[in-house]
C-alpha cells in the first residue's frame, strides 16, 4: 500500500512538474488580433512571448516611438508610416491601427530618429540627414523638411543610422560604412568613409546650412558597417554593432565561414568629457579584423576569440600583435556573418537587444534571430569576457533555416514602448513584431510560447510516461 502511495505521488509530481512547463496554445484566443505569419514561425525563448502585430510593409526598417506612444516606420524606397495601437489588452495582445503615411520620399531608406522633445523628427537617405517639425498629437509633420547633414554618398553600405542622444539633447549620431567589401579610402581618416560621427544639430537654425559629414565630432573610424547604434539610457555609453566582411582568408586559406566575427563596440560617452580617450580611435577595417572561431585557424599563436588579425592585403607589413595593440579591439564578437542592424538597452542598461538580420554567403545560413547580451550595470559594460561565444542569448529565433533570408523572420530595427515591451521589424516579410517579458504564456496563434518545439515535447512526454508507470504498478 506504501508503494502504491509512493508510486501515486510520484506520477502525480512528475506529470505536474512537466505540465507546468508546456505552453498549450489556446483554442479560442481571446485577443482580437487575429494577424498570423505565412511562414514557419520564429520561437520564442522561455520567459518571452511574441505576436505579429501588423504586416503589409514593403521594406520595413528602423523604428521609434513618438511622445503620443505612437509607432513611426521607416519604409525603405516608400517613405514613412505612422500607426498607433488601437486597443491593448496587455502583454503582446494589441492591435494596431492601419499605417499612415506621413512623408512619402522613395529616398529615404534606413535611418530614422526623434529629437528629445519629440518636436523634429530625423530620416536619412543614402547621402543625407533630412529634419521635418513633428507634431506627435496630431500625427503630421510640418512644412519642407531640411537638410541638417550632407555630403555622405556611396554606392554600397547606403543605411545612415541615426541616433539623437538622451544624455547629450541635440546631438545626433551618424554612422556611415564603407563603399565597397574592401574599402582603401577607408584607410584615410579623411575618407569619411567607415565612420561613426556626432552632431549639435540642435544649434541649426531654419535658414543655417547643413553639416557636411566631415564636421561632426568624431567617435571612431575603421568601423566597416556599423549599422546599429544605441545610447546606454543608464550611464550613456554610446554603442555600435559591427558587420565584419565577407570572403576573407589568412595565409591563402578560406576562413570566412567563421571569420572574421561580428563586433559589438564602444565610443565613449557625448555627455561625460573623461571617457574622450575612448572616442576617436580607430577600429582596425580595413586593415584588421577580430576572430571568432579559434578552431583550425590558421597560425593561431595566441590568439583568442575577439583579438585582432590583419587581413591579406596586410598580412605582410602588420603583425597580429600590431592589430591588437593599435588598433581598438571590440568588447566582444559575434559569429561570422550574423549581421547585426540594431541594438536596444533596457532601461536600467542591464541587459542589450541585438536584432540579427542573417547571413547571405554562408554555407550553412546564421543568425536571423533577436539576442540579449547582458550588461554590468555598475560598469556600463558586457558582464561576458571579451573572448567569451556565449554572451548573445536568442530572445526570438527562426528554428529552421532553410527558408532563410525570403521565407522567415529576418529582423531589423527595434524600439521600447511606454509599457517596456519591445518591437521588431522584419523587412524581408514586411512584418512588424511585439514582444514581452514576462513568463506566461502568450503565443498570439503563432509561436508555441515560452519554450523551444523540443522542450515542449519532451515535457509531453514526460507527462505520458509518468502516467503509464502509474498505471503499470497500480493495475
Amino acid at each position: 500500500m506504501a508503494l502504491r502511495s509512493l508510486v501515486v505521488l510520484l506520477a502525480a509530481a512528475a506529470a505536474s512538474s512537466s505540465a507546468a512547463n508546456i505552453v498549450v496554445p489556446r483554442a479560442d484566443d481571446s485577443c482580437p488580433n487575429k494577424l498570423k505569419v505565412s511562414y514557419e514561425p520564429p520561437v520564442a525563448a522561455e520567459g518571452w512571448q511574441y505576436r505579429l502585430a501588423a504586416n503589409g510593409f514593403k521594406k520595413p526598417r528602423s523604428i521609434t516611438f513618438d511622445k503620443a506612444g505612437a509607432l513611426l516606420v521607416v519604409d525603405s524606397g516608400v517613405g514613412v508610416f505612422r500607426l498607433t495601437v488601437d486597443q491593448d489588452q496587455g502583454g503582446t495582445c494589441v492591435v494596431t491601427s492601419q499605417p499612415k503615411k506621413i512623408i512619402s520620399s522613395t529616398e529615404l531608406n534606413h535611418g530614422l530618429a526623434l529629437s528629445d522633445d519629440g518636436e523634429t523628427l530625423y530620416v536619412s537617405s543614402s547621402s543625407k540627414v533630412y529634419a521635418w517639425a513633428y507634431d506627435a498629437k496630431a500625427g503630421t509633420v510640418g512644412g519642407a523638411n531640411r537638410t541638417v547633414i550632407a555630403n555622405m554618398s556611396s554606392t554600397d553600405k547606403t543605411t545612415r543610422t541615426l541616433l539623437a542622444s538622451r544624455k547629450q539633447p541635440g546631438m545626433l549620431v551618424v554612422s556611415r560604412g564603407s563603399v565597397d567589401d574592401e574599402d582603401p579610402l577607408a584607410r584615410n581618416k579623411s575618407s569619411g568613409h567607415s565612420q561613426i560621427r556626432a552632431f549639435d544639430v540642435a544649434r541649426l537654425g531654419d535658414k543655417d546650412a547643413a553639416y557636411d559629414f566631415m564636421d561632426g565630432v568624431l567617435l571612431g573610424w575603421g568601423l566597416r558597417n556599423s549599422v546599429g547604434v544605441a545610447e546606454d539610457p543608464s550611464k550613456g555609453g554610446i554603442w555600435s554593432v559591427e558587420n565584419s566582411i565577407d570572403e576573407l582568408t589568412r595565409n591563402g586559406q578560406d576562413i570566412h565561414q567563421d571569420n572574421p566575427g561580428e563586433e559589438l563596440n564602444y565610443h565613449g560617452r557625448l555627455n561625460d568629457s573623461s571617457t574622450a580617450k575612448d572616442q576617436g580611435g580607430n577600429y582596425g577595417f580595413p586593415r584588421c579584423y577580430a576572430i571568432w572561431n579559434t578552431t583550425n585557424f590558421p597560425s593561431l599563436g595566441s590568439l583568442t576569440t575577439a583579438d585582432q588579425f590583419p587581413g591579406p592585403d596586410d598580412a605582410k607589413t602588420l603583425s597580429d600583435d600590431q592589430c591588437n595593440k593599435d588598433y581598438v579591439a571590440p568588447r566582444l564578437a559575434f559569429q561570422a556573418h550574423t549581421a547585426p542592424l540594431d541594438v536596444k538597452f533596457t532601461q536600467d542598461g542591464s541587459n542589450a537587444l541585438i536584432s540579427f538580420h542573417g547571413s547571405w554567403n554562408r554555407k550553412n545560413p546564421t543568425g536571423y534571430r533577436i539576442a540579449l547580451v547582458a550588461f554590468n550595470k555598475a560598469t556600463g559594460q558586457p558582464s561576458a569576457a571579451h573572448d567569451s561565444m556565449t554572451a548573445a542569448v536568442d530572445v526570438l529565433s527562426t528554428p529552421d533555416l532553410a527558408n532563410c533570408p525570403d521565407g522567415c523572420f529576418r529582423p531589423v530595427g527595434l524600439a521600447w514602448d511606454s509599457k517596456g515591451r519591445l518591437w521588431a521589424t522584419s523587412d524581408s516579410t514586411g512584418e512588424i513584431f511585439v514582444l514581452n517579458q514576462n513568463g506566461t504564456a502568450d503565443d498570439g496563434g503563432n509561436s508555441i510560447g515560452s519554450r523551444s518545439l523540443v522542450a515542449d515535447k519532451a515535457a509531453a512526454w514526460a507527462v505520458v510516461l509518468a502516467a503509464v508507470v502509474a498505471g503499470f504498478f497500480l493495475a
